[in-house]
């Protein structure tokens, strides 16, 4: 299999090049040149397979120049029990009768990120290898809270990375903040930047884009690349925990052989639910994806009208890491709704970057609409769906988690629509405690890691192992800067 760019799909591309280069020169982002699809009876055979066989047969698939055994050994180690508290890697937790939880909060840094980012060290240092490429690889990446982190645990130490990671100054919970500002790692190095996650993640593209930083960082034998979703090695170990998830209902007897779910999943880079719309195309019976966004609406706007417009407010949320106006993923979901034509997309992203916005053709916005739902929550319904998910069913979420279900709700009261569906459950609550301890009705909060303590002690619920190893790291990276000083940051961070 081969991958191409959707801003020129005439340049081929191994697994390994495109993992290991991250984003395309032009500024596209990597692909499949067409999706495998799952055979026939491969759903009823997989459902007595662990995770990791779910994972190694599904990323084989895609991965057509790396061997079973690499695939066996790498995904081993990425979803081992030293990594993930449950053998299950992502289990489904059963809600109600028409209800299940995608639980992928159980890794190290207690988010879904964990899922891809333990994987892709692995992936990209095996590529790098197939390129025969010896020189050192620097990480960049534009964080909204949880992507950083888990980043940084999966390349801690790893031979010939580098990793630095920018997140925006006030735009993370303190949790969150605290986490990346105590990682641990010769290889790593962490900076706020003033202003929010959209001016970081430019800030990222314009990096990779700098051939003059190129050329500087290539006398060093050194080179950039990502591990933020617009890295395909990110985007296809998510495919997988869906396909799990429709695996398990079935070997749980709580769906038939070929009955039609729907997915729900919280998402501000577009990379979570594209994952599910990958798995519905490869064969996975999914009905409607429901895409759920907080304040920061402009994913549900564009799904509803097809124009997508920046143009408009940024809201600082209790759900921070969909805070994100400018969702770089989006453009392979283009990509194949407009046929596969590159020219079209690279428009697209033109005007998006002089104008702020673009609308898509009434072919498109038919398609999109036929395979999209979307909706949002604000603040206010965000706690409210804790409160309620809390009372009701003895089951604490975060607020990223919230505001899936209750778009979830909102949906089916609009629609009537009944079907059985998984919600993407993306994070721990504990890694947002004071909007959970405020939504379950405590008014006087704590500090710091002391605020863990507090929810563990109102809730019942222990706090997880990885986060309560908080309180006694000492905290080492607390620097800041403008944004127009990353390239300098990333110059000093290599020397």
């Amino acid at each position: 299999m081969y991958y191409v760019s959707t801003r020129n799909k005439k340049l081929e591309y191994t697994p390994a090049q495109a993992i290991s280069q991250g984003l395309s020169r032009e500024g596209g982002l990597f692909l499949p040149a067409s999706l495998p699809r799952l055979p026939g009876n491969a759903l009823n055979t997989l459902k007595d397979m662990s995770y990791q066989q779910r994972a190694v047969y599904v990323m084989g698939m895609y991965l057509t120049h790396f061997t079973t055994a690499e695939l066996t050994a790498y995904t081993a180690k990425a979803y081992g029990p030293d990594k993930f508290d449950t053998r299950a890697v992502a289990p489904v937790r059963k809600v109600d009768d028409t209800t299940y939880c995608l639980e992928l909060w159980h890794g190290p840094t207690c988010a879904f990120k964990d899922m891809a980012l333990q994987m892709l060290p692995h992936l990209l240092t095996a590529s790098m290898r197939k390129n025969y490429d010896n020189r050192t690889v620097c990480i960049l990446v534009a964080t909204s809270g949880d992507t950083g982190k888990a980043a940084m645990e999966g390349f801690r130490d790893v031979d010939q990375t580098k990793i630095l990671v920018f997140y925006p100054k006030d735009g993370v919970s303190e949790v969150q903040g605290l986490q990346m500002k105590t990682q641990e790692g010769q290889n790593v190095g962490v900076c706020s930047v003033v202003g929010n996650f959209d001016d970081a993640q430019t800030g990222v593209k314009t990096l990779f884009s700098d051939e003059q930083l190129r050329e500087e960082l290539g006398e060093k034998n050194t080179f950039l690349s990502s591990a933020n979703s617009i890295n395909w090695g990110r985007v296809l170990p998510q495919i997988v925990y869906y396909i799990s998830a429709y695996c398990d209902l079935l070997r749980d007897d709580e769906i038939k052989q070929g009955e039609a779910i729907n997915v729900c999943v919280p998402t501000g880079n577009f990379g979570n639910i594209l994952a599910a719309y990958y798995a519905k195309e490869m064969g996975v019976p999914i009905n409607k994806l429901i895409c759920a966004s907080n304040s920061n609406n402009v994913l549900t706007d564009f799904l509803q009208t097809g124009t997508y417009d920046r143009n408009r407010p940024f809201y600082t949320t209790v759900s921070p890491s969909m805070d994100i106006l400018i969702s770089s993923n989006l453009e392979r979901l283009l990509y194949a709704m407009s046929g596969n034509d590159d020219v079209k997309v690279a428009g697209y992203m033109a005007e998006l970057a002089e104008k702020g916005c673009y609308t898509v053709d009434e072919a498109m916005q038919k398609k999109i609409k036929s395979l999209f739902a979307a909706g949002f929550s604000d603040e206010e319904s965000t706690k409210a769906a804790i409160s309620r998910m809390w009372k009701e069913h003895d089951y604490l979420i975060d607020t990223h988690t919230a505001v899936a279900f209750h778009v979830l709700d909102s949906y089916r009261k609009e629609t009537g629509d009944e079907t059985k569906t998984v919600v993407a459950s993306t994070a721990s609550p504990f890694k947002f405690c004071d909007a959970v301890l405020e939504a379950v009705g405590v008014t006087e909060l704590k500090q710091g890691a002391e605020l863990l303590d507090q929810l563990s002690e109102v809730t019942g619920v222990p706090v997880p192992r990885p986060l309560a190893g908080l309180r006694d790291k000492k905290v080492r990276f607390e620097g800041w800067v403008q944004k127009e000083q990353m390239k300098a940051v990333v110059k000093g961070f290599l020397k």
